[in-house]
């Protein structure tokens, strides 16, 4: 189904093992309900914002909450690209990158999570090397950052795995009165560790909606199939 006014809904990345698609409403409550059967223990806490304290029976409303917000203040210069990830059909979790003055900057923030009991199996790595190769070669991003705390062995590595390079920590707070060292992270084209090829549909559309048809002409030759 083609969405003329909003192209984001048509907007589907795969490899060989993952499918990541746009979150819709339909999506998003599918998402709810996994993020309400765990994420991670209950005594270790990964997110800056920490989301997931709330009651899993509410956590399927406030998913939707976030996704509806998240789509209302989307702008060409300032936008968050939420993806749901499938493996064999399965949703699994969520893949992210977030942008402020990307036109200017070129720069996005990769993020994800994804439900406890499909953990430990290289998803992670594959589903964050998917939306990097997307960003570098569909969107035209010089760097791609992230982060993570020193207490989050797991998601550091993922970063490694990936290519990310450190760029400095900082000490926040994360659950009420607790500090935490979070260490940043930098990836560009260059250290990029590429995985599978990416297919991408929804790319045409994207470009014109984000005002990135100016890619067209300074990337003519694409490293995926593109198939609209």
């Amino acid at each position: 189904m083609t969405h003329p006014v909003w192209p984001l809904f048509d907007l589907r990345v795969v490899t060989p093992l993952l499918e990541l698609r746009y979150v819709d409403d339909e999506l998003g409550a599918q998402l709810g309900q996994l993020a309400a059967r765990g994420i991670h223990d209950p005594a270790f806490m990964p997110f800056a914002m920490p989301w997931t304290l709330a009651e899993p029976s509410a956590l399927p409303a406030d998913m939707i909450r976030y996704f509806s917000g998240v789509r209302a203040t989307f702008r060409p210069d300032k936008f968050d690209l939420l993806f749901a990830v499938r493996v064999a059909g399965t949703l699994v979790g969520i893949q992210a990158l977030h942008t402020t003055n990307f036109p200017i900057v070129r720069t996005g923030e990769t993020g994800s999570w994804l439900g406890r009991s499909h953990q430990g199996r290289g998803i992670g790595t594959r589903m964050r090397r998917a939306v990097c190769t997307f960003a570098f070669d569909q969107l035209g991003a010089i760097e791609v950052t992230s982060g993570a705390f020193l207490d989050n062995p797991a998601s550091l590595a993922v970063s490694r795995k990936v290519g990310y390079e450190p760029n400095g920590r900082f000490r926040t707070t994360r659950r009420q009165g607790e500090v935490a060292v979070n260490q940043r992270l930098v990836l560009t084209p260059d250290t990029f560790l590429r995985g599978e090829p990416i297919e991408v549909e929804g790319a045409a559309a994207l470009h014109a909606f984000l005002g990135l048809d100016w890619l067209a002409r300074i990337r003519p030759g694409q490293p995926f199939v593109q198939r609209s």
